[in-house]
């Protein structure tokens, strides 16, 4: 923005009758070179033909390689990468009018396979803002994924406990003061990137920092299986969600809420001890992977 903007704008938000969002910046590379052990991680992010992970194609492959620190402080951005993909079949016109993209700009076009398993394979953590859907649409396409770290900043990071409302990107933009043109592959990425590399609003810890944390603490799924018809609303209330393959309740957990949780389920729902109940462990090497979390 000029500085005349600028001024214009910083009235504006003076009289409190106003709030201005500014265009996010391209990111800028911090001048000091790192004093703790680097490493090299990749944003990600997918536009495709739908939601069905099994079914849907990607028509939109964004990624910005980066290098961050141990503190979880970013450095620079190494390389940024985004490609078109000619589906199988006519992209649907609702995806055409949320991310502007038609069959006419597909045509012919291909993602760069090669490319993308170069930039991917010394990738110390991928991250995506809905890992669960961009993790197993990539993993179908480059099954390079599948052995990556995955991390996911929608929710592995505490937005809410951080005065946030919304966990959608835009939204978390907006109140951070910033507006980005969404809903294209390497434009979210970019702005997820501005915003990792931000201290969080109460805790002032960066929100990389945060979500490395999060993403590295392994987790435990814990079923409810055989649980009264009767209590699904308990258990909906308690954040637990249905599992359609394995038709039970469940919920993920970090590991010292095993304990707690089971004692809920044998007061509340079961109404007799449930030593027993089937439980999975997650790392950030296969949480939100197809492979092992067929709920999805």
């Amino acid at each position: 923005m000029s500085q005349p903007l600028d001024s214009i704008a910083g009235v504006l938000e003076q009289t409190g009758e106003y709030r201005v969002l500014r265009r996010i910046a391209p990111f800028s590379a911090c001048p000091e070179q790192p004093d703790e052990p680097t490493y090299i991680g990749l944003i990600l992010d997918t536009e495709t033909t739908g939601t069905d992970v099994t079914q849907d194609e990607v028509i939109e492959l964004g990624i910005i390689r980066f290098e961050y620190g141990q503190s979880g402080r970013i450095y620079r951005v190494l390389e940024t990468f985004n490609q078109l993909q000619q589906p199988s079949r006519p992209i649907p016109p609702e995806v055409t009018r949320v991310t502007g993209i038609t069959d006419a700009d597909v045509a012919g076009r291909e993602i760069d396979d090669a490319a993308v398993e170069r930039l991917a394979a010394d990738a110390a953590v991928v991250i995506a803002h809905n890992a669960s859907f961009d993790r197993q649409m990539c993993e179908r396409r480059w099954p390079l994924f599948a052995e990556r770290n995955w991390a996911c900043s929608c929710h592995q990071v505490p937005w809410r406990e951080e005065g946030h409302e919304g966990l959608k990107l835009g939204y978390l933009l907006v109140d951070c003061g910033y507006f980005h043109q969404g809903h294209r592959a390497i434009d979210d990425c970019q702005a997820l990137l501005q915003l990792l590399a931000r201290p969080l609003r109460t805790s002032d810890r960066l929100a990389l920092a945060c979500l490395l944390e999060t993403a590295r603490k392994p987790t435990v799924r814990l079923r409810a299986e055989g649980s009264p018809i009767e209590t699904k609303d308990l258990l909906k209330a308690r954040s637990y969600r249905w599992s359609q393959r394995r038709r039970s309740w469940y919920i993920d957990l970090d590991e010292a809420q095993i304990e707690i949780e089971r004692r809920f389920l044998s007061k509340a729902i079961f109404r007799r001890p449930v030593a027993h109940l089937p439980a999975d462990r997650f790392t950030a090497r296969d949480r939100f992977s197809a492979r092992t979390n067929p709920e999805l």
